[in-house]
């Protein structure tokens, strides 16, 4: 987080890069770097030699990109990587039962990707990744402020008006946070107050695409998958649940009951920490693992 807070805020000759972006690998060797850096630092800890890896990767990856993420890992000193889609790693990190004959949806929406998945008996049965999440989120908002507002901010405020007010139906009670920017016109530092309707406004496009794809991953969703769904209702994880209202308005757009996953920002984490705990029993959900069989 501390990492985070740099961006836009760096001197010449320090710069702050993102080596992953939409999900997948952008700088491969700011990735490696990074997580060779993290491998030395737990190996140093607890005394472990080269360790197993579970990667969580968005379910439309390419061959090439599993190939770039699996030797990156490799590289940095991993003894074997195996990876898993984000989709199922949600669902298992918000404590739902992938391994029953049973439908579960899970739509994540991350950083980079939204991914929506219906998974039963310990695979995905339909999905779709879409490349629109949480970072296009506070591109919209950046970009509302520059063109209705004559003002330019970085995207650390972006983010954090997001956090704080951002909303995908009408709140109750309209908030409002004071923000401060760039006047584009002179150039000087200027404070604005922006509210909740103005960002329901700014973000309204993107979340409609999310909304587009998980109705899109339902329409082929197998009917008898789709009355478990109805029954159980759609989890929402990933940063991006946590936007106001979006739960509601997600379940008036399908008609189906829709739920926020406890922690929703851990899920995927802690479901490929609980495939890393019990790897023997959780092999089936793992993409290489099946492809080597």
């Amino acid at each position: 987080m501390k990492q985070k807070k740099c961006c836009g805020r760096t001197p010449e000759q320090i710069k702050a890069v993102r080596p992953l972006k939409d999900g997948v690998i952008a700088d491969f060797t700011a990735t490696q770097l990074m997580l060779k850096n993290l491998m030395e630092k737990i190996g140093s800890r607890y005394s472990i030699g080269r360790p197993r890896v579970v990667v969580g990767v968005p379910s439309g990856i390419t061959e090439v990109e599993e190939r770039a993420v699996e030797e990156s890992i490799i590289q940095a000193g991993a003894k074997e990587v195996y990876l898993i889609e984000e989709p199922m790693a949600a669902a298992i990190g918000a404590n739902l039962d992938v391994g029953e004959p049973s439908g579960n949806m899970i739509v994540d929406i991350g950083g980079g990707t939204t991914e929506v998945a219906v998974i039963s008996l310990g695979g995905i049965v339909v999905s779709n990744s879409l490349r629109i999440a949480g970072d296009d989120l506070d591109d919209d908002i950046a970009n509302y402020i520059k063109r209705e507002m004559n003002l330019a901010i970085g995207e650390t405020t972006a983010e954090q008006i997001k956090m704080e007010i951002g909303c995908a139906m009408p709140l109750m009670t309209e908030t409002s946070m004071e923000i401060r920017g760039r006047d584009l016109a002179d150039g000087l530092p200027r404070n604005i107050y922006v509210n909740s309707t103005q960002m329901e406004e700014a973000m309204k496009e993107s979340i409609s695409k999310i909304i587009e794809v998980v109705k899109l991953t339902l329409e082929k969703t197998p009917p008898e998958l789709a009355s478990d769904i109805m029954e159980k209702g759609i989890v929402l994880a990933g940063g991006g649940a946590l936007i106001n209202n979006l739960d509601k308005l997600l379940s008036t757009q399908t008609g189906m009951p829709v739920y926020v996953a406890e922690e929703p920002l851990d899920c995927v984490v802690r479901g490929t920490g609980k495939t890393l705990d019990d790897l023997e029993r959780l092999k089936t959900v793992l993409i290489n693992a099946r492809k080597r069989k």
